[in-house]
């Protein structure tokens, strides 16, 4: 069983749609989802949660559809932290424990205790004095004590220092060791994704460029550098994409159909992210 579905999944707002979105995540991985500002990430986190409702396609999350009835016992193994913490000011961690052991009932406050130690949060120390990174802390401390199977986390590790960040990636690693826990991690950092998805979903303008095993993602492409001249001669099904510059074409292109006069160099996954967003003529 999947831990989440998209079937053709459709959202439209003035300005904006989000088009035709199928893809899923299998239990047990990590999916990364990536995309510009204003792609559609956090529109299809809302759709998924049930925030708000699709105008077309159908959603299913740990093997429910999140439009029936049985979807609000559900969002008790659903772990969320969004972009923004949202905790009365005038609390303090050990108030927010105790607001959270009454709100979910698998609730540990042990383990909400231990990350609190293991994120260096205060326990008396009020949320309005938090920093921005202080507030994701505690964010994920709540989402992660509550015994939930799947992570949905909306720029989680946005406004955390490095060495903070890769604390959390490893924390998020630990979590699916449990072969029946999930992650969908929307993330503007493309390296975080890289360290530890197992999946990449990159959305941009409302559409769904690619869904990709990530391993499988950097093993088929690579970007190359070529003369004009070793453009021209290249297979077309080799070439995903090109750009054009002063002193060449760069070109995003399948390894496994380069020709012996173009050596691949290192490819990550924000170049391919970048190139597929930015490319003249990606296809």
């Amino acid at each position: 069983m999947n831990a989440i579905e998209l079937k053709q999944v459709t959202k439209h707002y003035p300005g904006f749609s989000l088009q035709e979105v199928s893809f899923s995540l299998p239990r047990g991985a990590i999916l990364g989802l990536v995309g510009e500002n204003g792609a559609g990430k956090s529109t299809l986190i809302r759709l998924l949660m049930g925030a708000t409702k699709a105008d077309g396609g159908s959603m299913t999350v740990l093997g429910i559809d999140n439009q029936s009835p049985d979807f609000a016992a559900v969002k008790e193994d659903i772990g969320i932290v969004l972009d923004e913490a949202y905790f009365p000011e005038v609390l303090n961690a050990k108030q927010v424990g105790k607001i959270m052991a009454l709100t979910y009932r698998n609730w540990e406050q042990p383990l909400f205790e231990g990350y609190l130690k293991r994120f260096a949060l205060p326990h008396d120390k009020l949320f309005k004095d938090y920093s921005r990174g202080m507030r994701m802390k505690l964010a994920i401390a709540v989402a992660l004590s509550h015994k939930p199977k799947l992570l949905v986390l909306d720029e989680a590790t946005s406004g955390l220092d490095p060495m903070v960040r890769d604390e959390i990636l490893d924390i998020f690693n630990e979590f699916t060791r449990e072969e029946d826990h999930s992650i969908l991690l929307s993330s503007h950092i493309v390296s975080d994704l890289e360290k530890i998805c197992d999946y990449i979903a990159f959305l941009h303008r409302g559409k769904l460029v690619l869904f990709e095993e990530k391993d499988r993602l950097l093993e088929e492409y690579a970007i190359v550098r070529v003369t004009a001249q070793q453009a021209e001669a290249m297979d077309p099904a080799a070439v995903v994409g090109r750009r054009y510059g002063p002193y060449g074409t760069e070109i995003l292109a399948r390894r496994s159909l380069l020709p012996d006069f173009v050596t691949p160099e290192r490819t990550s996954l924000e170049e391919v992210i970048l190139f597929l967003a930015k490319g003249e003529d990606a296809r």
